[in-house]
């Protein structure tokens, strides 16, 4: 079972987040539970434990850090990332976000669908910079790129 089957964000020293950015959380850990994939590849010929698997998703000393364990709470994986690479993509999301939820209240839907457009090809983007710094820890699809980006971007906000 290549899977996540629970997601944990550790957010609590973090500040509380609007209610937008609560709403975005909300619907990507709906939607990674929904369908994802999580694999984790075979290191030095040792088995990888088997899925599902329950991930921690936290930010520690600047770093992102993926705890990854099995349903019965054994040790799989943990990695961690530099947040440099997401720097820049995780602060054009957010105003690229400000301006779709700021639109959304008073312009006319085409403009709505041109912000959108835009909004969606920065998150793009950083799902594919999350899956090339996973590359060789854990391969995911690019569905479960998005949702994780989501997820990232949240744990940024408060960071």
């Amino acid at each position: 079972m290549t899977r996540i089957a629970h997601i944990e964000l550790d957010d609590a020293n973090l500040p509380p987040p609007t209610p937008e950015i609560e709403q975005e959380r909300r619907v990507a850990m709906f939607d990674l539970m929904e369908h994802n994939t999580f694999e984790l590849p075979d290191r030095d010929g040792r088995p990888v434990p088997p899925g599902p698997y329950h991930v921690g998703l936290s930010i520690r000393d600047k770093r992102l850090v993926f705890d990854v364990t099995t349903e019965a709470h054994e040790k799989a994986a943990e990695f961690h990332l530099s947040l440099t690479p997401f720097r820049q993509v995780v602060k054009d999301y957010f105003q690229i976000c400000k301006s779709y939820f700021d639109a959304v209240k008073t312009l006319p839907p085409s403009q709505i669908e041109t912000i959108d457009m835009a909004r969606r090809g920065i998150h793009n983007e950083g799902a594919r910079i999350l899956q090339e710094r996973l590359e060789g820890k854990v391969t995911v699809d690019d569905d479960t790129a998005r949702r994780l980006f989501t997820l990232v971007c949240v744990l940024h906000f408060g960071g």
